[in-house]
């Protein structure tokens, strides 16, 4: 904010200088009060307009479900609509770079999920943005672990089976992810590493089109949140082989750990977050702050993260923005394991 005030008609010049320094003191304490002033002023009054929030992968998944709660929420608590715009591809570097150009005022954001921001740096060598630094961390809603499935009719059931029969048919078992680099893949490559397996990956615009080549038999596996996709596990369409958790999950109590089966500290979750194009002030990044944080205490909202088993996260903009610092250092070490690279 530029602030100018009169200045006296008496000549400057002649007045003294202890007098002279007096009245800039005051005008630079009423110029900063001015200022942290309209801080909370624009707090109040965002969002004035519908905001726009960019979705790195195709609706149904996971990701876009999370996404249209929290945009849900900030509608019905703001008064303004929220779009959805869904920009599937690339591993949702499309989506993310159209939000690192968008205007910083609060208007257009990102929806993103774990692998989208700190693990795509590792992986692409020449993105014309940085996640980790053109996009400003607002606060996530929260995070599900993952689970390796595969189609009914693939021939183990248990994850020792599995591995067996992977080694068995080298370089013709595949799984499906939403994108080379993302989470599933990175987990599945990890995996196979640790497994001393050679699997195939097939790629898909995002994670619902991937789940649902394994529901229908055209791919053999996959990692995933199951949430959206437990009616398939009951009804024998997909099966639970192992969780990527240091404990059972209490909705599928039956399905062991990757530690109980023999890979011990085999834990991936992911987060889902939103994200602001860089620049974007301090006062909206902490109003926004304000709906991830409060979206759990929507009963809608509440009712269906829980229908999705996602469990809620409740960080501060800073503290979020400590974990994602975390976890790029977390997912640097197991691309460099895997050897991952894209390009």
């Amino acid at each position: 904010m530029l602030v100018i005030l009169p200045m006296s008609s008496a000549s400057s010049d002649s007045m003294p200088a202890s007098e002279r320094l007096s009245k800039l003191l005051c005008l630079i304490a009423l110029a900063a009060g001015l200022i942290a002033g309209a801080r909370p002023v624009l707090a109040e009054t965002y969002p004035a307009k519908p905001v726009k929030i960019i979705v790195s992968t195709s609706p149904g998944g996971i990701t876009d479900i999370a996404a249209r709660i929290l945009g849900a929420h900030i509608t019905d608590r703001s008064g303004q609509p929220v779009v959805i715009d869904n920009r599937a591809g690339a591993s949702g570097n499309i989506a993310m770079e159209a939000v690192a150009r968008a205007a910083p005022d609060g208007y257009t954001l990102g929806f993103a999920s774990t692998g989208n921001i700190t693990i795509n740096p590792l992986l692409f060598a020449h993105l014309p943005f940085d996640p980790l630094t053109d996009l400003k961390p607002v606060g996530p809603i929260g995070m599900v672990p993952l689970f390796l499935v595969v189609n009914g009719s693939v021939p183990a059931n248990t994850l020792s089976e599995f591995v067996a029969y992977a080694k068995a048919h080298p370089e013709k078992v595949n799984y499906a992810a939403a994108g080379a680099g993302t989470t599933p893949d990175l987990a599945a490559r990890e995996f196979a590493r640790r497994a001393g397996l050679n699997l195939v990956m097939v790629p898909f615009k995002g994670t619902h089109p991937a789940t649902t080549a394994v529901i229908t038999g055209e791919v053999q596996a996959t990692f995933v949140s199951i949430g959206p996709y437990i009616e398939f596990v009951r009804n024998g369409a997909l099966r639970i082989l192992a969780a990527a958790t240091r404990e059972r999950e209490p909705y599928v109590p039956d399905s062991p750990t990757f530690a109980e089966e023999g890979f011990p500290g085999f834990e991936v979750s992911t987060w889902f977050a939103l994200f602001a194009p860089r620049g974007t002030p301090d006062a909206v990044v902490e109003a926004l702050n304000g709906y991830t944080r409060s979206v759990r205490n929507d009963p809608d909202a509440k009712r269906r993260l829980e229908s999705n088993y996602i469990d809620p996260l409740n960080l501060t903009a800073a503290g979020f923005a400590a974990l994602v610092k975390a976890d790029a250092i977390k997912w640097e070490r197991i691309v460099r394991l895997t050897a991952a690279r894209l390009n």
